[in-house]
């Protein structure tokens, strides 16, 4: 697979790839975390607004490799490592985190339907191929292109690298997921179906505290909100904040704990090891932001944050004991109370929760892109697809309308 100067090749682990050539495509010039350094302006000359966003944790070479050697995303597990490497007269231009899978299990888009109905008319839908990180449903670049080349050429490579691996894989499928917009546009240029759908996020108006976000809010909300954050600490529970070289590894201990539990009655069986957990820890402590609860001298419940430079991203979350708005407080108001802190622009709080409107969280659109071989289920998707974008888009108006915010100046904060 090659384009004049430009050679593909798809690797079996992260670790083909070195970190600091890796970096230079997911997260060239990393900003430092949390302080409203990051931009996502395009660079000039970059007519398809593909040039890098604010540092995403995600695609960091420390984050994929945590998954890989933590032995969470394998092949055991059914997520084998087809990471696409573009090189430029030999040197790394450009990388796409790439898996090839025997299920469609911690994806967060869903393709079941589509598997079942193909393999009930006789086909063979799985291996597919999977761009994303895996277990997390956070938007991020997926064609990862190094500063300094022809931005615009290493991604039209490696996008049609994709369709070509597809084939040589003798998959079904590629599914790009969670991508940027402007992604999945020119994705869509490679014969690739459109997907969209809904999460909810945050967005920091320029507040200076909380009580400035209350302000924003009407007096119904506002007041649920204030008294949620009342209720949730009345049983003597207390909040810390733990990142860097706060986190140890007692603290990683009561996190896995509260995971497992959580997990086990959410999804049947976690996704992430403890040993996933301690890489992290190693390696990218400054990127995560525990939230953890404590009552009679123990952690009783925590989610997991990663700090971007310009968003809060929410992950997983666990208790031990339950107590009413306690998941409230520890996963949506602190990560509201930490963005602010930090000048973070916004907070994502994954996948789904429509509950999460009131707690002014709003409806955005997410995108993913998918290329199918077989021509006819190709047409069955695409029909499909069309009208779920429809509905998307109307689910994510009238959404919008449920905000929390204030609608009139007659109203007083």
């Amino acid at each position: 697979m090659a384009s004049s100067d430009i050679t593909l090749e798809a690797v079996p682990s992260i670790g083909e790839v070195s970190p600091e050539d890796w970096d230079a495509c997911a997260n060239p010039g990393k900003a430092c975390n949390g302080h409203g350094a990051g931009t996502s302006s395009a660079l000039p000359g970059d007519s398809l607004g593909l040039s890098k966003p604010a540092y995403n944790p995600f695609v960091s070479h420390a984050f994929l490799s945590a998954v890989e050697k933590s032995g969470s995303a394998t092949i055991r597990t059914g997520w084998g490592p087809r990471h696409l490497v573009a090189k430029l007269d030999g040197r790394v231009a450009g990388v796409v985190p790439c898996y090839l899978k025997s299920h469609s299990q911690g994806e967060y888009v869903f393709d079941r339907g589509w598997a079942d109905a193909y393999e009930r008319a006789g086909g063979r839908y799985y291996p597919k191929l999977q761009v994303s990180v895996p277990f997390t449903p956070a938007t991020g670049p997926r064609l990862l292109v190094r500063d300094g080349v022809d931005r615009e050429r290493i991604t039209e490579a490696l996008a049609s690298g994709l369709v070509a691996l597809c084939g040589v894989s003798k998959a079904s499928s590629v599914h790009v997921t969670f991508a940027r917009e402007a992604e999945w546009k020119l994705l869509a240029q490679h014969g690739f179906l459109q997907r969209t759908d809904q999460q909810f996020h945050w967005h920091n108006d320029g507040f200076a505290s909380f009580d400035d976000f209350l302000a924003t809010l009407n007096s119904r909300h506002r007041k649920s909100i204030k008294r949620e954050r009342r209720d949730a600490l009345a049983a003597g529970i207390t909040i810390h904040w733990l990142t860097g070289s706060d986190i140890t590894e007692d603290a990683w201990d009561a996190f896995f704990m509260f995971y497992m539990e959580t997990g086990s009655r959410k999804w049947g069986r976690p996704y992430l090891t403890r040993e996933f957990f301690s890489l992290i820890g190693e390696t990218m402590r400054d990127d995560v932001l525990l939230v953890m609860a404590r009552r009679n001298d123990r952690w009783i419940a925590g989610a997991i944050n990663f700090i971007g430079s310009d968003t809060l991203f929410g992950r997983n979350w666990g208790a031990v004991e339950h107590h009413p708005f306690l998941h409230f407080e520890v996963c949506y108001y602190q990560a509201i109370d930490f963005a602010i802190k930090r000048g973070l622009k916004h907070v994502e709080a994954g996948a789904q929760g429509e509950h999460k409107i009131a707690r002014g969280y709003l409806p955005r659109t997410t995108h993913s892109a998918h290329f199918i071989a077989d021509p006819g289920l190709r047409r069955a998707i695409d029909d499909y697809l069309k009208r779920e974008r429809a509905y998307v888009a109307e689910a994510g108006r009238e959404l919008a309308e449920l905000g929390p915010f204030r609608k009139g100046i007659d109203e007083a904060p």
